[in-house]
Order: C-alpha cells, then sequence, then structure tokens
C-alpha cells in the first residue's frame, strides 16, 4: 500500500501534561458555565453552609454548582448519570478540574441547597438583562403538565385508604398472632442465628404501606379540619341571615384523593391522558425566548396563577411588562381587569376562536373587549406571539432537552427543580449572545 497514514500510538505519552483548558476548544460551553458561576454568581447562601471546620475537606460548592448547572444544559439530572460524566467526558472534566465526585455526592449537594440553587435564577435573569436581552415589549405566559415522580395507581381515595388500612391491619396482626404461637417451629425454619420473630419481607412491606396509608389519611382529616375551621370564622364575621350554608365536615369527604408517593402532586389531564403531576409555568420575553419567570402548581387551572406570574415578573426584573399574550385557559374577568389596572395591554384567548376568526363559548364585557382586540389585529394580531414565544420553549424542555418527568417529591422541592431547568435555558441563551457578540466585535 502506497498511501501513508497519520502514526496511531495510543500508548504515547505527552511531552507536556495537559491543562484544563486544553480539554474543549476556546469558547466552549463549559468553559463559560465554569467561568460564569466563579466569576459572576453570587453564592454565599451555599457556602455560608459551611461551617464545620473538622472533618475531611469537602468539593469546592462552587464546583459542584457548577457541574449541576452545566449538566442540566447537557439534558443530564440524574446523579449517577452526571457521576459517570466526570469520569468518560473531557467537557465534564474542563468544569470539575478532573475531580470525579461520586453520584452520592453530587445528589446530597443537590437535596441539601436547592433552595439556593433554584434561586440562582435571578442571578442569572439579572445578567440577561445586563445583556439587553430582556426588553418586556412583549411577554407570553403558558402552562404545561410535567408528570412527577409518583405513579398514577398510588392515588386512593379517603373511603378506600380506611377499608386498605383496616385490611392491612387485621392482616399484619393475624399472622404476628400466629408467629408468637409458633416460635419453636420457627427458630427450626429461620435456623438459630435468628430469634424466629422477624418479620417476612411481605409483612414489612405491608406495614411500610400501612403508614403510607395513615400518614395520608392523616394529611386529609387534617386538611378537612382546617377548611372547616376557616369556614367557621368566615360564618363567624358575616351577619346573620336567614339562610346559612352547611359547614363543611371535619372529616374529609370519601371520595377526597391523595397519592402516597408525592402527596402534592395532582392528577391532571393532557392530551394523551391523565398524569399524576404538577403544573409547570413560564412567562417568556419574546425578542429573546428568555424566561423571565416560572412556578410549579398542584391547581391544574392556568387561570388562578396569572396574578402570581405578573408579580413575579415584576420582582424579577424590576420592571414592567408592556404587552402580554396567553391561552384561553388564563381567561377570566377578573384577569383582563387585572391587566387593565396594571397598564398591561393583554391578548389573552376569551374561548375557542375558529380560523374564519369565530369565537365560542360565554364572555363577560371584559372578554368581548378582547376579543374585538383580537380581531381587529387579524393575522398580524400580537396574540399569535405566544405559538412562537413560549410554546417554543416547551418543546425544547420536553423534547429536545428530555426532561418530562421531576426527580424530586413535594411542590417546594419540585419547584426549585423547575427553577433550575429554566435557569440552564436562560444560560444557554446567554452563552449564545456573548458568543454572538464576540463574534460581532
Amino acid at each position: 500500500m502506497d498511501k501513508v497514514f497519520r502514526d496511531w500510538n495510543f500508548e504515547q505519552a505527552t511531552m507536556f501534561p495537559a491543562t484544563i483548558q486544553d480539554f474543549v476548544p476556546p469558547g466552549h460551553l463549559a468553559t463559560f458555565v465554569r467561568n460564569l458561576v466563579v466569576e459572576q454568581l453570587d453564592l454565599t447562601p451555599i457556602l455560608n453552609k459551611y461551617r464545620e471546620k473538622r472533618g475531611c475537606p469537602p468539593y469546592h460548592p462552587a464546583m459542584l454548582t457548577a457541574l449541576l448547572l452545566y449538566a442540566y444544559t447537557q439534558n443530564i439530572y440524574s446523579s449517577r448519570r452526571i457521576a459517570a460524566a466526570c469520569t468518560q467526558r473531557v467537557d465534564f472534566m474542563a468544569v470539575t478540574g478532573k475531580q470525579q465526585p461520586d453520584f452520592r455526592t453530587i445528589s446530597d449537594f443537590r437535596k441539601r441547597h436547592l433552595k439556593p440553587l433554584g434561586k440562582l435564577f435571578q442571578q442569572v435573569l439579572r445578567l440577561c438583562q445586563q445583556a439587553g436581552m430582556v426588553k418586556l415589549s412583549h411577554v407570553s405566559l403558558d402552562g404545561t403538565r410535567v408528570a412527577a415522580n409518583a405513579a398514577k395507581d398510588q392515588t386512593l381515595k379517603y373511603g378506600r385508604m380506611k377499608r386498605t388500612a383496616e385490611e392491612l391491619q387485621k392482616e399484619v396482626e393475624e399472622w404476628l398472632n400466629k408467629a408468637n404461637k409458633l416460635d419453636e417451629a420457627e427458630d427450626e425454619l429461620y435456623g438459630a442465628d435468628r430469634s424466629g420473630d422477624e418479620l417476612p419481607d411481605w409483612v414489612a412491606d405491608k406495614q411500610k404501606r400501612l403508614e403510607k396509608l395513615r400518614q395520608a389519611q392523616k394529611e386529609l382529616e387534617t386538611e378537612a379540619q382546617a377548611e372547616a375551621e376557616k369556614e367557621k370564622q368566615q360564618e363567624e364575621q358575616k351577619e346573620p341571615q336567614s339562610r346559612k350554608r352547611t359547614a363543611t365536615g371535619e372529616t374529609p369527604e370519601e371520595d377526597a384523593k391523595r397519592n402516597l408517593s408525592d402527596a402534592d402532586s395532582r392528577l391532571m389531564r393532557t392530551s394523551h391522558g391523565f398524569i399524576q403531576g404538577y403544573n409547570a409555568q413560564l412567562a417568556v420575553d419574546a425578542d429573546s425566548q428568555v424566561i423571565v419567570a416560572q412556578m410549579v402548581s398542584s391547581d391544574s387551572s392556568d387561570c388562578r396563577q396569572m396574578a402570581q406570574m405578573l408579580e413575579q415578573i415584576q420582582s424579577n426584573t424590576g420592571d414592567a411588562i408592556q404587552e402580554i399574550s396567553a391561552d384561553s385557559g388564563y381567561y377570566s374577568e377578573q384577569n383582563v381587569e387585572l391587566l387593565e389596572q396594571e397598564g398591561i395591554r393583554g391578548y389573552i384567548g376569551c374561548g375557542r376562536r375558529d380560523k374564519d376568526g369565530t369565537w365560542h363559548g360565554d364572555a363577560g364585557p371584559n372578554g368581548k373587549r378582547m376579543r374585538s382586540r383580537i380581531n381587529r389585529g387579524g393575522k398580524r394580531s400580537r396574540y399569535r406571539l405566544r405559538k412562537q414565544t413560549v410554546e417554543p420553549v416547551f418543546g425544547i424542555i420536553k423534547s429536545a432537552r428530555g426532561f418530562r418527568q421531576f426527580l424530586m417529591r413535594g411542590i417546594s422541592k419540585v419547584s426549585e427543580e423547575w427553577s433550575l431547568i429554566a435557569t440552564a435555558h436562560n444560560i444557554l441563551k446567554l452563552a449564545a449572545q456573548v458568543k454572538m457578540a464576540a463574534v460581532a466585535g
């Protein structure tokens, strides 16, 4: 063969050791995220938790923060997959400096500092503002259902909880009574090294399930008592009326539901059926697709989230919105009135609209004026911006980045996890803007 190939000697040692900067090309996202954490973000709330001087020095919190943020930008959310990437991918090595924290360290760090990690969203958003990416001339609002870390079949009604708990209690008691009568036989069956009164695995599992059922029952009963007390106080404040409402009972309704795995999650309808999940909200700036507000709710109604989202946009950016668009899920007479009071020009779908512009469904005076505003715009209506602003962001997060289920459980933890997802999205937008500016310069 006359062709000459380059030498391929995988046992050849390098003359000079490689530095971290050699692992990835200049301007790589790994370098950007690492420098962002070290130079731009305030990690004081995380660093202040390290007070103990004794013991082995832990991994640097800034390194673990940068690792988590970079992993989220790379569609990697599991602590085990992140730990594996630290040993297999040079871009992750460029972030960690070739350190290799195990999955338990990564998981514990995320759990311990979940709240301050979620607060990084505001800091990254402010950096996007400083880069001129957030104009708030038009903001689109929407929600999506994201699956919880819980199964649908673990959602039980209060009445079924009581029956199941009684059945399990009876079954466990019967086995324990039988076990007490068969001590000698069990010594021979289980061996001399065991006392003979250990619970078999199937009983232990049922005891654990019984504990979950009782906890769920207790939570439902506590909620019912709190609701009854609240209604009682409201009735006492009202003037006597000829007809009084029947007070809410202090015990839950038989069909009150609670999930045993994640009590805060709810059964929610999606286009593909019902899921056990949460309602994840985003507000996105139309000029750059930067997320300016985000939240998670266990309420499936989008309508009841608008006021809180508007307040969060103002708090996060320190500026006022000029226009906002949202689909019909956010329509209510109160929401339209709220926008008018805040001086925000709104474009909210008030019912179902055909291609010819015909609206279906009831609408009040505010809704009818909103319909007229949207119709006047025709195909150029600002209402159409929501389809190219917030909906693609959901598509990117759920399809391109593969985030379709929360890892955490409980509304507080899930909210911070969603905040991390939004932070990673904005970091990618900021990195692209910085790169474009560098090329233009």
